[in-house]
């Protein structure tokens, strides 16, 4: 991630989230738009037609109507998918994929046990499935969340780290853009607040992108020290 500064006020702030958040995944666009909206949409059924239609709630034809087209859109346009055409291709259909394996998750993201539980308070990020949380031995504290990591050629890197800066109101000086909540753990990389959706392709340039609650409870509850274990890999990485 580079040199940074930090700014602003510093410090640890003493107000502790108890307890798990659940993941919140949007799971159907509303069709809608008016005739002009319906126009400039891509006509063609994409390669995952069906399991795109399947997950935003349309009727599952293989068929791409206008309605199935402004529906895939708007998700496309939530969440930063170019270009946002309506059309049901590979990339779509990976952040679909995504959503639904964190969803599957549960109140169970450790289940296989590839975060370990002898270190006690831990924060685990899963590459993989794009998910986050922190647990205490084998007791998830917190999470899980949907995070969004390094894209191809920036990936974050895998493995066991601890905490080694924290800055409230950090700035990047490389990407000069605000990292608020920043909690460093592997050369600059870090978890930290950002307004992008998590499932914006083609992901950060090595950080843990958090939504801004999800990265002041990580603050909150997390501290100079404390462990970080990542693993998996990222679709499309």
């Amino acid at each position: 991630m580079g040199t940074r500064r930090a700014r602003g006020r510093a410090g640890r702030r003493a107000a502790v989230w108890g307890g798990a958040v659940a993941l919140a995944l949007p799971l159907a666009v509303a069709a809608g738009g008016g005739t002009a909206e319906a126009a400039s949409c891509n006509p063609s059924a994409g390669p995952y037609q069906r399991q795109v239609e399947k997950f935003l709630g349309r009727p599952v034809d293989g068929r791409q109507s206008a309605a199935d087209c402004t529906a895939v859109r708007a998700f496309q346009r939530s969440h930063g998918i170019s270009p946002a055409q309506g059309y049901a291709g590979p990339l779509t259909w990976q952040v679909m994929s995504t959503m639904l394996a964190q969803r599957a998750a549960g109140t169970t993201p450790n289940r296989a046990g590839d975060c370990p539980v002898n270190r006690g308070r831990i924060a685990c990020v899963d590459l993989t499935r794009q998910l986050s949380w922190i647990q205490d031995g084998s007791a998830l504290k917190y999470g899980p969340v949907p995070v969004r990591t390094g894209k191809d050629g920036t990936e974050t890197r895998t493995g066991a780290r601890k905490i080694y800066l924290r800055s409230i109101d950090h700035w990047s000086t490389l990407y000069n853009v605000s990292m608020p909540y920043a909690q460093f753990f592997d050369r600059g990389i870090a978890f930290h607040s950002t307004t992008k959706s998590m499932w914006n392709p083609p992901g950060s340039g090595g950080c843990v992108n958090m939504r801004p609650a999800d990265a002041k409870a990580y603050w909150n509850l997390l501290g100079k020290g404390e462990d970080v274990y990542v693993y998996g890999r990222k679709p499309g990485t």
